[in-house]
């Protein structure tokens, strides 16, 4: 399985981004797909996932400003990010599994990451 995320880029306080992860070798319809990110100093948290019925749930910290949503048919992974805030900050990296694992760390197939920078 390789996911390759893109989209990220500096943004200023307030401004949008969309983030994409495009599969190969898996099959979005099957498993679980999330979105993490990692600040500088900081753990990995779990952003968005979304499950094989297309279920989303949310960090707190971007629920309602971030939207997770799939493609099953271009084998994307999207994550749309409004209203963004210095505060997300981030590399962020996309994750898939059979299992699922929801927001947490088990995944066991990941994305190089994309950072994003929010000034």
């Amino acid at each position: 399985v390789q996911l390759v995320e893109s989209g990220g880029g500096s943004v200023q306080a307030g401004g949008s981004l969309r983030l994409s992860c495009v599969a190969s070798g898996y099959r979005y319809s099957s498993g679980c797909m999330a979105w993490f990110r990692q600040a500088r100093g900081k753990e990995r948290e779990g952003v968005a996932a979304i499950d094989k019925h297309g279920e989303a749930i949310y960090a707190d910290s971007v629920s309602g400003r971030f939207t997770i949503s799939k493609d099953n048919a271009k084998n994307t992974l999207y994550l749309q990010m409004n209203s963004l805030k210095p505060e997300d900050t981030a590399t962020y990296y996309c994750a898939a599994d059979l299992a699922p694992y929801g927001l947490g760390q088990r995944y066991a197939n990941w994305g190089q990451g994309t950072q994003v920078t929010v000034s």
